[in-house]
């Protein structure tokens, strides 16, 4: 069995790697990031640097051309600002919140299925990715809720004539639980970059940069990252 894990370069992603690497061996998994255009462009950087600390191959491609009509303050190209407000009270003045990436998990599931599909030569595989309870929670990011994330699944499957498959270990957990999962297995969360702003150090004041903070808190540590 292969697995593909879907890096960002976050610490839900990082996790994601651990598992794999844990369950199928570094020499089976493979890391692949993907560039859509995102003003926080050095999560990709911390992606090759926690491929390289796993020893993994890394991957990484260009969906900035699909993703370049989009006004997501996430983009680049955008000249929104960013909410520095909770998911929770974002959603309360606009049920889609700005930093939606119109079906980015959608179209970067499917470029890691045709991915896996070729380099894997049809073999069992499985792609990882890291979306949790807090990236659905009050329908913030409608492509992380577990409906979509099966519904992915099941046309993945059928269209890789029932190779390969989504593992989504975090559905259903909390960002804290993911934390702490990823304590146990020594994940290295000092190499990662969750923040949204475009800084060399994280703002603490985006909605990611809220629910990481949250998320340490709840297991009684200190962010790793912010010691460097």
């Amino acid at each position: 069995m292969k697995a593909t894990v879907l890096l960002s370069g976050g610490l839900d992603s990082t996790t994601c790697l651990a598992i794999a690497i844990k369950k199928f061996g570094r020499e089976n998994v493979v890391a692949v990031s993907i560039f859509y255009g995102q003003r926080h462009e050095k999560e990709l950087s911390c992606a090759k640097k926690i491929a390289a600390y796993y020893g993994v191959k890394h991957y990484e491609f260009d969906a900035a051309q699909v993703m370049r009509y989009s006004d997501s303050a996430l983009m680049n190209t955008s000249t929104k600002n960013l909410e520095p407000t909770t998911y929770g009270e974002q959603v309360k003045k606009n049920p889609r919140v700005d930093t939606y990436v119109p079906f980015r998990n959608g179209l970067m599931l499917s470029m890691a299925a045709s991915f896996t599909d070729g380099i894997f030569n049809g073999s069992d595989a499985e792609i990882f990715i890291g979306v949790h309870q807090d990236d659905s929670a009050v329908n913030a990011y409608a492509d992380c809720s577990e409906n979509f994330i099966r519904s992915m699944n099941d046309a993945i499957n059928i269209g890789t004539y029932g190779k390969i498959k989504i593992v989504a270990p975090f559905l259903g957990m909390t960002k804290a639980d993911v934390v702490k999962t990823g304590l146990e297995l020594n994940a290295p969360y000092e190499l990662t970059w969750s923040c949204y702003e475009r800084g060399e150090v994280p703002c603490g004041k985006c909605a990611t940069c809220r629910d990481r903070a949250a998320a340490f808190a709840a297991n009684n540590v200190s962010d790793p990252a912010l010691k460097r």
